[in-house]
């Protein structure tokens, strides 16, 4: 009989562990609670299983364990690393402990664990919603120094994570912290001001072996969107040396000791900062693809090898030394020979009508994969998280200038056509913002302040001129714009680009009005434009 393992989960986010497992000859099990889960066909076996039933798993953990020679439990790039970690105790697998991997997973604990080891991490204040009167007294939030972030305590993906900056924005934010977490509990955080990095590594036998290292892009203040992610990263080495130290250092702290680790980690004014580690491999397409694509090596595969008790030969064959003093850990690097790119592409709010150059976008050299995560029919918004954004590229490339390029290039292509007539969409061109987000969402090309000034003001004058159905709207461009044509947009599109691209897909677009015609463009870019012509 095969040896066999466990995934929990079978998303896009599991389907690198999935064939990793087949192409090391294991007989695969999956769980999940969607029965439509997009990987349940790569296995060889489904149990629906809601992944949040801890006990449920691991008695069907035990259950293989004894008559199919089940040999690891396994997670990634999912909540629920803790509940592998529970049944693969249950089982008697080596992995993390149980209480590690608890503590790499809710945060308050894992602040507190920082705290204790004096790793360096933000202050925080623990905030319960049966306790919320008294830990947020008029006292204690008359004594904040904004900003702050706030977060719950059991979730990923900065669902229900954002910038508190000023006390009118701290109630209504730590309710929607709340409304994300399934403990009723949430951090209050200083914010920590500086570049953000993600970093896996693999624990083992007295061993750290950092396996990715990449600069994450983030955006859309107040909230934390990661817009994409490049490795390897571009920070000098000595900082790199030191970021890596406080890994290892927060690792330990957690009590993390054989497997996978995943790090969000910032360089601030006062040096590395720990945002979190989680007990598993990244998600967001790092672990499972920019990585091996930069690197050749199947990092997925090398953390199953640990998981099921194995040396991961492949790691440890061309792995190198790094120098750091003092650290935990004997410590370790797997170098990247190349440069990968990750980018997301995304929405204003609506309904989609349907998704334009795809496989174009696909046949730029060295894009690598394009996963779109809505369809037509599907409900858009602005992402205020991570898993609200509509579709990802990944690219590949000799260097880091090339890879970027191939994968904001791609970007660009992919254009998402919204149905018309929908009051999310209506709100959004008329910018009309809930009070609390304030300057949130952002419009598509942030004008200069005397050019927005100007540009309201010379449209204000053209209130009633029309443009013809077929007239190009690059001969109509307000003179207060002229400057501003290599401004971008979210989605890597310059102004100027916006415009062309406009005149190729609308020949026939119908007679416009040209004042909002243009506050479309300025406000949702190409889709804006879209959308109010014919």
């Amino acid at each position: 009989m095969k040896d066999s393992i466990l995934i929990l989960g079978a998303g896009i986010m599991q389907r690198p562990a999935i064939l990793a497992s087949k192409k090391l000859g294991l007989e695969i099990y999956v769980v999940d609670a969607n029965p439509e889960a997009p990987c349940i066909g790569d296995a060889d076996h489904f149990e629906k299983i809601d992944l949040k039933n801890r006990d449920e798993i691991a008695s069907y953990a035990q259950s293989l364990a004894g008559c199919m020679n089940l040999k690891a439990v396994f997670t990634a790039g999912t909540d629920f690393s803790a509940n592998a970690a529970y049944a693969s105790e249950k089982c008697g697998f080596p992995g993390h402990s149980y209480e590690a991997a608890v503590n790499a997973s809710d945060k308050a604990l894992m602040r507190q664990c920082f705290r204790n080891a004096r790793v360096p991490s933000p202050h925080f204040i623990l905030i319960e919603k049966k306790y919320l009167k008294n830990t947020l007294s008029t006292q204690v939030v008359n004594g904040l120094k904004f900003p702050y972030v706030i977060k719950p305590v059991d979730n990923m993906g900065a669902r229900g994570c954002r910038m508190v900056r000023n006390r009118d924005e701290l109630f209504a934010a730590v309710d929607e912290a709340f409304k994300h977490s399934r403990s009723g509990k949430a951090l209050l955080e200083e914010y920590m001001e500086g570049p953000e990095f993600s970093i896996d590594a693999l624990i083992y036998d007295g061993t750290f072996t950092v396996t990715g290292f990449a600069d994450r892009h983030i955006s859309f203040e107040p909230y934390f969107v990661e817009l994409g992610h490049t490795m390897p990263t571009s920070i000098d080495y000595k900082k790199y040396i030191e970021l890596v130290k406080v890994f290892a250092q927060g690792a330990r702290a957690l009590g993390l000791s054989r497997g996978a680790a995943k790090a969000d980690i910032k360089w601030t004014k006062n040096g590395p900062m720990i945002g979190e580690i989680a007990a598993r491999l990244s998600g967001g397409y790092m672990s499972g693809w920019t990585f091996p694509y930069s690197s050749d090596l199947n990092l997925t595969e090398q953390a199953i090898e640990i998981a099921l008790g194995r040396k991961p030969a492949a790691l440890e064959s061309y792995r190198f030394p790094l120098c750091v003093e003092d650290a935990p850990f004997k410590m370790f690097a797997y170098d990247c020979d190349r440069s990968s790119a990750e980018r997301a592409f995304i929405s204003i709010p609506g309904r989609v009508k349907e998704i334009l150059c795809l496989s174009e976008a696909a046949k730029i050299s060295g894009v690598r994969d394009i996963f779109p995560r809505v369809k037509a029919g599907d409900r858009v918004v602005f992402p205020r998280n991570n898993v609200e954004k509509c579709g990802n590229v990944i690219a590949a490339a000799q260097n880091r200038q090339d890879a970027v390029k191939a994968a904001e290039e791609a970007v660009k292509l992919v254009t998402i056509v919204l149905e018309k007539g929908n009051p999310e969409t209506d709100d959004f061109l008329r910018m009309k913002r809930a009070k609390e987000d304030g300057h949130f969402p952002p419009e598509a090309f942030q004008l200069p302040k005397e050019v927005d000034r100007a540009f309201i003001f010379e449209l204000d004058c053209e209130s009633e001129r029309k443009i013809g159905e077929f007239d190009l709207i690059s001969s109509c461009v307000p003179n207060s714009l002229s400057g501003c044509m290599d401004l971008c947009d979210w989605n890597h599109l310059t102004l100027g680009e916006t415009i062309e691209k406009f005149d190729k897909m609308s020949l026939n677009h119908g007679e416009l009005n040209y004042k909002k015609f243009w506050l479309a463009l300025i406000r949702g870019g190409i889709q804006g434009a879209l959308y109010v012509s014919k």
